[in-house]
């Protein structure tokens, strides 16, 4: 069975790019707010959260990890098309528009069994068949099929058994069962928006690739020792 693990780095337009219509509406409560302090607050929140949405952000990297050839695919937004490897050759780098990003990554899964996400039904699938609708480009799986089928896995949904216990993110998870959290090497996802806005667009596609290798050991734990048939 060929599976892929993925996962997918956003960043938001800047705020005053946004149509007034637009901003009237993410900032609406914000607005109701009398204390001057705490308007402040929901409003630096509503901007902030605009990174999550397929309207007001875009994709700026997507990771992918080959189980059959153990190998990750990280694609990361650039005007300029180049391509490298990590030292140990086990992952391959490319430079490309969002576009191009997004029609790569549904070639590829139109040949893919199996998909594993981390949170993938509530973020990342969304935001991927979204973007991609705005750019004219056709998903050719759907991947927000049923949550119970095994065409895609989200470990978030398998770990809190379809939601029925508590949440963690995945670097909570990860030291949980001892796995090597991205988390360790220094970048998170919180730091995403300031290393790009810094011009570090290759730092956050190595964060991918570790984020998406972390996720598949978690996989293959939960494949081992919780996936009752």
């Amino acid at each position: 069975m060929r599976r892929i693990v993925f996962d997918i780095e956003t960043c938001s337009y800047p705020f005053n790019k946004l149509s007034a219509s637009q901003q009237e509406y993410l900032l609406k409560y914000a607005e109701k707010e009398s204390d001057p302090e705490k308007k402040q607050q929901m409003t630096d929140e509503a901007i902030r959260y605009t990174s999550l949405y397929p309207f007001t952000a875009k994709c700026i990297v997507i990771g992918i990890y080959d189980n059959e050839k153990e190998k990750s695919y990280i694609y990361y937004e650039s005007d300029v098309k180049e391509e490298w490897q990590s030292e140990d050759s086990k992952s391959s780098y490319k430079g490309l528009t969002e576009k191009e990003m997004l029609e790569s990554f549904w070639r590829i899964a139109e040949k893919v069994d199996q998909f594993v996400t981390f949170n993938g039904r509530n973020f990342d699938v969304p935001f991927l068949m979204l973007r991609s609708a705005m750019l004219k480009v056709k998903p050719s799986v759907n991947l927000m099929g049923s949550r119970y089928n095994e065409i895609h896995i989200d470990l978030l949904e398998q770990l809190t058994f379809y939601g029925t216990t508590r949440k963690f993110n995945l670097d909570f998870y990860c030291n949980s069962f001892g796995i090597e959290s991205p988390k360790s090497k220094d970048i998170s996802g919180m730091e995403v928006k300031n290393l790009y806005e810094a011009g570090r667009i290759k730092d956050i596609a190595v964060y991918c690739s570790k984020d998406i290798y972390a996720t598949y050991q978690l996989f293959k734990i939960w494949d081992e020792f919780l996936k009752i048939k």
